[in-house]
């Protein structure tokens, strides 16, 4: 993804709500197919990490991108951003 491309996700993703949550149970199976099915619907998903995490969010931010295919936009305190490309049916035009 070019910096350029990151830039605009970044704009659109101020206005985005978290939708997930990652707790002191940190990153299970479930939720990545839960965090999957966000994505294949809205592309651009924001998630937070709580301080009762025993993961920190840019540790999370790695964690969910390999899983799930997808890119880091931004990570800004423990809140995370990231993007992945629905080929079917793009919800977000680069």
């Amino acid at each position: 993804m070019t910096g350029k491309e990151r830039a605009g996700l970044r704009a659109m993703a101020n206005t985005v709500q978290p939708i997930f949550q990652i707790g002191k149970g940190g990153i299970s199976d479930t939720m990545i197919e839960q965090i999957g099915l966000a994505l294949d619907a809205r592309e651009l998903i924001k998630i937070t990490v709580l301080e009762t995490a025993e993961i920190s969010a840019p540790e999370a931010s790695d964690q969910l991108c390999q899983a799930l295919g997808a890119q880091p936009v931004q990570c800004i305190g423990r809140k995370i951003t990231i993007y992945r490309r629905n080929e079917k049916e793009p919800k977000i035009e680069l």
